[in-house]
């Protein structure tokens, strides 16, 4: 069966939820449903990112979510790929690549000069399919995180 990507909407969000509520447990986090409904209801009505959802049929099967940020280097506008994921069984069906294209044909529009995403490093398959569809790894840069305190 076929697929189709849109850019979601506010509206989208009950559909939105189990899926991200699903993509925070891959990356073992514990399920919260109410939690994720909130996290994407203020994304939305705070402007902060771009969603873009995956439908095969009337099932939401994957989604892909940008923010937007800037490269003072570079003088221009660049997307983190924070979120991609597609449930189980409609994976290896070119859902994850449409959802990708989808946020590079965004990007582009609005002038971006890069699109920038992290993945575990066990994340072999996400690993395939970035390098398949063009992304390369960086090479040049390490990357660090701090752990900041909870309010």
């Amino acid at each position: 069966m076929t697929h189709t990507i849109r850019q979601a909407t506010v509206d989208d969000v009950e559909e939105l939820v189990p899926l991200f509520d699903a993509y925070r447990q891959f990356y073992g986090r514990t399920s919260d449903v109410a939690a994720a409904r909130r996290f994407l209801f203020a994304r939305f009505a705070n402007r902060e990112s771009t969603l873009f959802i995956a439908h095969q049929g009337n099932a939401a099967i994957g989604f892909a979510q940008l923010y937007p940020s800037f490269s003072p280097v570079s003088l221009a506008r660049i997307f983190i790929l924070n979120d991609l994921f597609v449930q189980e069984q409609a994976r290896r069906t070119g859902v994850a690549s449409s959802l990708l294209s989808a946020a590079a044909s965004v990007a582009v529009s609005l002038d971006a000069v890069r699109l920038s995403l992290s993945t575990a490093l066990t994340n072999d398959a996400a690993q395939v399919l970035y390098r398949s569809a063009g992304w390369t790894r960086d090479e040049q840069f390490s990357i660090y995180h701090q752990a900041l305190p909870a309010n």
